[in-house]
């Protein structure tokens, strides 16, 4: 369900929106270039919590903070799949 959201800009920012926008960009319109900007950001913030989580999960491991996996992990992979 598609939502609206009414923005205030400063004359410079609705400029630089503009420029991205219309004939010759790769946006037909403001809520394109502004949508694709925020798909981008989110991105960037799951890309960053991933990031922090395998960095974590190497400091656990140069600090002994292990367990052995004693299962199948082809198998539960597998599954993660389906």
């Amino acid at each position: 369900m598609a939502s609206s959201l009414n923005l205030s800009l400063t004359d410079e920012l609705r400029a630089f929106i503009d420029s991205n926008c219309g004939d010759g960009t790769l946006y037909a319109t403001p809520s394109e270039f502004v949508r694709d900007l925020l798909r981008q950001r989110k991105l960037q913030i799951e890309a960053s919590q991933v990031r922090d989580a395998i960095l974590d999960g190497y400091q656990d491991a140069i600090e002994g903070r292990v367990v052995a996996f004693e299962g199948n992990l082809r198998s539960l992979l597998k599954r993660a799949d389906k």
